[in-house]
């Protein structure tokens, strides 16, 4: 049996981290142009599979300015191994690193600020299973109770682990929504449905009172929709990567 030379293995790494910086830049745009971001604040991040350390974008850039190469390279721990910033995003490096040590099959983290998902952060039923996107994550998401800024690696990181336990998507409550995913496309398109899912829980609740179905069918809708395609997202992500192939194609510098 063959055994790979050195420089093939590290050939094969950083075509690996290569892929994962233009991916992680790609999404950054994405959200920018679904107005989604939030001027220099909210973070994405990605990592090569089985690796301790991971891509985020340097504090201080906006969404739109992002491109593979000012992205930074972080330990779990919160070093910077590669790049610079305006600004040390401690609480950043807090909240991704504290998920990736917990989680080892997840390799991307998407956080955000948006104005709905931080409405249904801070209504104490949560997240409603009243629309076809919230059936998503019935029984399937967890809450983190507010505690000021992020900037305790051991007290608030270990909250936030427990939070999310096993769960892909997360509450922060009176803050935002974060979204976990074995790829960027999968962290992309929960963060994707749990906004809409916010936003038609704002709209509805501003109705009235919603009908919510019952718990037999919430549950098999759920099950229905993770078993719906097998590779998650990547319909959707290949569709949006046409349109910033031809926005922004200076992504991937």
């Amino acid at each position: 049996m063959s055994v790979a030379s050195p420089f093939s293995v590290l050939k094969s790494q950083l075509n690996a981290e290569k892929e994962t910086r233009r991916n992680l830049a790609a999404a950054y745009r994405i959200f920018a142009h679904l107005k989604m971001d939030d001027l220099t604040y909210t973070h994405l991040s990605a990592r090569v599979p089985n690796q301790d350390a991971y891509f985020i974008y340097p504090f201080g850039d906006l969404f739109e300015e992002v491109t593979a190469s000012r992205l930074l390279k972080v330990s779990l721990d919160g070093e910077i191994l590669e790049g610079s910033e305006f600004q040390y995003n401690k609480t950043g490096y807090i909240i991704h690193g504290s998920i990736y040590q917990a989680r080892s099959e997840i390799n991307a983290i998407f956080h955000l600020h948006t104005p709905a998902g931080v409405a249904v952060s801070a209504m104490p039923q949560g997240l409603m299973p009243i629309s076809q996107f919230a059936f998503h994550f019935y029984n399937r998401i967890g809450a983190y109770h507010y505690d000021s800024l992020a900037l305790d690696y051991r007290r608030q990181g270990e909250s936030l682990k427990a939070a999310l336990g096993t769960y892909k998507t997360l509450l922060l409550q009176n803050h935002g929504t974060l979204t976990c995913g074995e790829t960027i496309e999968e962290a992309f398109l929960y963060m994707y449905f749990l906004e809409r899912a916010c936003q038609t829980q704002v709209a509805a609740l501003s109705c009235g009172t919603p009908i919510v179905p019952s718990p037999e069918v919430c549950e098999k809708t759920a099950q229905d929709l993770r078993n719906f395609e097998p590779d998650f997202g990547s319909r959707d992500w290949t569709a949006l990567m046409r349109i910033v192939e031809t926005n922004y194609p200076d992504y991937k510098e």
